[in-house]
């Protein structure tokens, strides 16, 4: 792989005035009739209000992006969508979200989220969007899709009095009653017996909801089981890791693993004080949450370039009303290294970054 400067140039020149969380992603190899592009939206949290009315500032940011993705030049192969459409999984809210995204010109794989799983356990969203996991392979690199916000079953199906409730104490961020999300035995099999027709030498990207890391419990940043599924990546030689649910800027790179972090179209975590106004429509916090900017309601949200080459995920992020960053892996360390905010003297060994 090498990478394409001139494609990439063309896109950022294009996509530069992008002003909505948004992710494009381009493959870059030796032969320039191999390169293609996708890109990849997350996190919509469309959220019903009551009958026909929505939170307006969720629906804006999905209507947006899905334009915004229309007019990209070059146009990218296929798009992502990276769980969460809906704030509480309910068919009202799947339905709206799934309308806005039919807007897309582009054959769209979708992740499931713990928003979109936790009221029906996914049954309406498998009736939109079809099976929890799967793969596929385009143009020599070989994608993965796993359903990654699985818990155990006896919270899932003994503790709570009624679906809704347990949909409520799932979708809150740092709730005590919430729990730790899995891939599962089952899931990881199916993972195993998937990459055993797989060369070692081609390039695997997965798309999870939850990072596929142990990050952070309290907030949920955490997938239980995340070193047995690491282990199913570990004998290629280039794999990567994309997600959502964390609303922010996040990488790491664990062994051969590059994982990459893309933000949400609805709001930033930690979200700003000028959300206040939205105030019943947020899920309850109860640790203290600041940001640099509390006054602008778009920190810490935008779109991002990522370019992968020989396997390694470099992002480009492109912030409102910020200074933009680039996020780039470093053979030399051999980690993601943040090239405005990581000086040489402060490199750190590998570990999670946001």
């Amino acid at each position: 792989m090498k990478m394409n400067l001139s494609n990439r140039r063309g896109f950022m020149k294009t996509a530069a005035i992008g002003t909505l969380p948004l992710s494009m992603v381009e493959l870059t190899f030796a032969d320039p009739q191999q390169n293609f592009s996708f890109a990849h939206i997350s996190d919509s949290h469309i959220q019903q209000i009551k009958g026909t009315k929505f939170v307006n500032n969720w629906d804006r940011g999905l209507i947006r992006a899905v334009a915004e993705t229309n007019l990209l030049n070059p146009k990218p192969d296929f798009v992502v969508f990276g769980g969460d459409l809906a704030q509480l999984g309910k068919k009202e809210e799947l339905d709206h979200g799934a309308e806005m995204l039919a807007k897309l010109n582009y054959k769209t794989y979708c992740v499931l989220g713990e928003h979109d799983y936790y009221l029906d356990l996914g049954a309406y969203w498998s009736e939109l969007y079809g099976p929890h996991y799967y793969s596929w392979d385009h143009k020599g690199v070989h994608f993965i899709t796993l359903n990654s916000i699985l818990t155990y079953d006896k919270w899932t199906f003994e503790r709570w009095p009624s679906d809704m409730q347990r949909m409520l104490e799932m979708a809150g961020l740092d709730n005590p009653n919430g729990s730790p999300f899995m891939v599962g035995e089952k899931q990881r099999a199916w993972l195993a017996k998937d990459l055993a027709g797989v060369d070692k030498n081609t390039p695997v990207v997965l798309f999870s909801h939850s990072p596929i890391q142990k990050i952070y419990k309290g907030w949920n940043f955490w997938t239980e089981d995340a070193e047995e599924v690491q282990a199913l990546l570990k004998p290629f030689a280039n794999a990567s890791v994309i997600y959502g649910h964390v609303h922010q800027i996040q990488y790491n790179q664990i062994d051969n693993i590059s994982f990459n972090a893309v933000m949400a179209t609805a709001w930033p975590w930690p979200y700003p004080a000028s959300y206040a106004q939205a105030k019943s429509f947020m899920p309850k916090l109860t640790v203290p949450m600041n940001r640099a900017n509390p006054f602008f309601e778009r920190d810490a949200t935008g779109w991002q370039l990522i370019d992968m080459d020989n396997g390694r995920a470099a992002l480009d992020y492109n912030l409102y009303d910020n200074t933009n960053r680039t996020v780039a892996y470093n053979p030399k360390t051999r980690q993601p290294e943040d090239r405005m905010f990581q000086s040489p003297q402060n490199r750190v060994s590998p570990q999670t970054h946001f």
